[in-house]
């Protein structure tokens, strides 16, 4: 077998067009960016992130595997078929194998176009070649998987501040998708720290975020899905959709209707403890103290009031409600009132 090759020394293609008039650029008829996963996984440099042990490596896994057969994804969205290559530096080739028997017993179908890799070098090392090796070797690959980015991105350079080594360690593998013009998915890790905006939660600075072409990020959902996946990016549309896992299979399956219609399964039996215990509070300190989403925790509240499960006050902030007098006999009243009457750790459906 021939040594692997750098990107620098992989022959040119030919030039790509970057001047344009603006009539020339109306008058262009570009391709279509392909899709490993349409709607979610362009091509282009992706980047999954989310806590330890949440499934991050089942879902990469599975969407491998799944994307190699041509088998429809996360429960039902169609890809199409094609190698695939899946960077698992955090695995054993035993751990693997045992995952793959578990997904197959499950019900899953063995996949020969997929590429399992447990070693490969720091891209300043040799990863850059053996990345450049398999996809010459495959030149219809649908998807790279690098599971985890921090495994194969390398020592820093001396002097360079965080933000310059984040944007060109992401722009190293951002470089080798757009040259082949192959999705790429990096698996990392969230920081400890919440965030409103779901991209701050990424470890690392905005370097990374900046450099990449679209951001997942999973998080654990307090309601009936297993997780929220939240995504965006330059060609994918901004959204949250709401999974569920099984770990029989190890399978992660998008759940239908909005994300928020499973955050809110539990929501209200929280924010009414929290109220109790701690009255006069606005929506943003709830959201903080129970690390809900802000925007779901303000929408509630204000539905809870509505409801006569809260009451708002000047200011914006909310209190237990008031209990309904002897005198309150509408049909409205009563039937807040048997409302009221369940016990306080019953869920409630929005």
């Amino acid at each position: 077998m021939a040594a692997p090759r750098p990107l620098s020394s992989v022959p040119d293609q030919p030039a790509r067009k970057t001047r344009w008039t603006d009539a020339e650029l109306m008058a262009v008829d570009f391709p279509e960016p392909r899709w490993a996963v349409p709607g979610l996984l362009c091509e282009g440099l992706n980047l999954l992130a989310g806590a330890p042990k949440l499934g991050k490596s089942w879902l990469s896994l599975g969407l491998g595997a799944d994307i190699a057969n041509g088998d429809p994804v996360l429960g039902g969205i169609e890809v199409e078929r094609g190698p695939v290559l899946y960077c698992a530096l955090e695995d054993t080739g035993r751990r693997l194998q045992r995952r793959r028997r578990q997904m197959l017993a499950a019900g899953g179908r063995a996949a020969p176009l997929l590429t399992l890799e447990t070693a490969c070098p720091t891209m300043a090392h040799g990863g850059e070649a053996l990345l450049c090796e398999w996809l010459d070797a495959n030149p219809h690959a649908r998807l790279v998987i690098i599971d985890t980015f921090a495994k194969m991105r390398g020592a820093d350079p001396a002097g360079m501040s965080a933000y310059a080594a984040d944007y060109a360690a992401a722009v190293r593998f951002k470089t080798l998708a757009d040259h082949y013009g192959v999705p790429f998915l990096l698996i990392h890790h969230v920081r400890k720290q919440s965030a409103e905006d779901f991209q701050d939660t990424v470890s690392g600075t905005n370097g990374l975020t900046g450099a990449v072409d679209a951001t997942l990020v999973l998080k654990r959902a307090r309601g009936q899905a297993d997780g929220v996946l939240h995504v965006t990016g330059r060609d994918v549309e901004e959204a949250e959709y709401a999974m569920s896992f099984d770990a029989t299979s190890g399978a992660w399956t998008k759940l239908d209707g909005p994300a928020a219609d499973y955050q809110m399964h539990d929501t209200r039996a929280q924010i009414k403890r929290f109220v109790r215990d701690y009255p006069g509070q606005k929506p943003a300190a709830i959201a903080d103290a129970l690390q809900l989403n802000p925007n779901t925790v303000r929408q509630t509240c204000t539905r809870m009031a509505k409801d006569g499960q809260l009451r708002a006050a000047p200011g914006g902030t909310y209190y237990p409600a008031e209990p309904a007098s002897d005198s309150d006999s509408t049909p409205e009243l009563s039937h807040l009132s048997l409302r009221h009457s369940t016990a306080p750790d019953q869920q409630e459906q929005e």
